[in-house]
């Protein structure tokens, strides 16, 4: 497969490159500082800026699906990128993509019209990242691409155990935590495997 990965030198999206890689697949990254990864023969990284259309353009030709794993950073730099994907995806016909949201954007249990970051389900005081969330969400909803918005909660460093819990649209009970390795490997296997498309994946152990 070839996978084209954004935000490959962040927590989450490090570990799916490395992943594809192990097993064989072709990866393009689209980075503004190449140094920060490792080369490899089946890897190519593009130095450019995820904000800049012709950059994404480049970056998804012949792509057989996308993975956004973008953090917010206190930037807008996601909601920035995410139409630029969309729109580079439509343009030459690739459906499947993954994104690595965050459980604020599910809904809440206690009040299901709302997301739990405008629930009191959230404990979170600042908004500002599932705001931005949100809005990749809703970008994504109305468009006809195969997407899939995976929603870990509270996520510490950590490996992968291969154990977790998920419920569509919801976070699964008393979910506390789940490490970035496990939100790497549910990731990867979903965009390798598709069992959620076109919904928000809550994520916890």
């Amino acid at each position: 497969m070839n996978i084209t990965i954004f935000g490959a030198t962040g927590r989450v999206g490090n570990n799916i490159l490395r992943s594809a890689l192990e097993d064989g697949h072709l990866v393009t990254a689209l980075v503004r500082t190449p140094s920060k990864l490792t080369p490899h023969e089946n890897l190519t990284i593009i130095e450019g800026d995820i904000r800049e259309q012709q950059s994404v353009n480049v970056a998804i030709q012949g792509a057989d699906a996308v993975v956004s794993a973008i953090g917010t950073d206190k930037t807008t730099t996601l909601t920035d990128a995410i139409p630029l994907i969309i729109e580079a995806m439509q343009k030459v016909e690739i459906k499947r993509i993954i994104t690595i949201g965050t459980a604020g954007i599910l809904q809440s249990r206690t009040n299901p019209e709302l997301y739990r970051f405008q629930s009191t389900e959230s404990k979170r005081r600042l908004t500002f990242a599932a705001e931005q969330h949100a809005k990749v969400f809703e970008k994504l909803a109305a468009t006809n691409l195969d997407w899939t918005v995976v929603c870990p909660t509270y996520l510490p460093d950590g490996v992968s155990t291969g154990q977790w819990r998920t419920e569509m649209n919801f976070l699964p009970e008393n979910g506390v935590e789940i490490s970035v390795g496990d939100t790497a490997e549910f990731a990867y296997k979903e965009l390798l495997d598709p069992q959620f498309t076109k919904v928000r994946v809550g994520l916890a152990y």
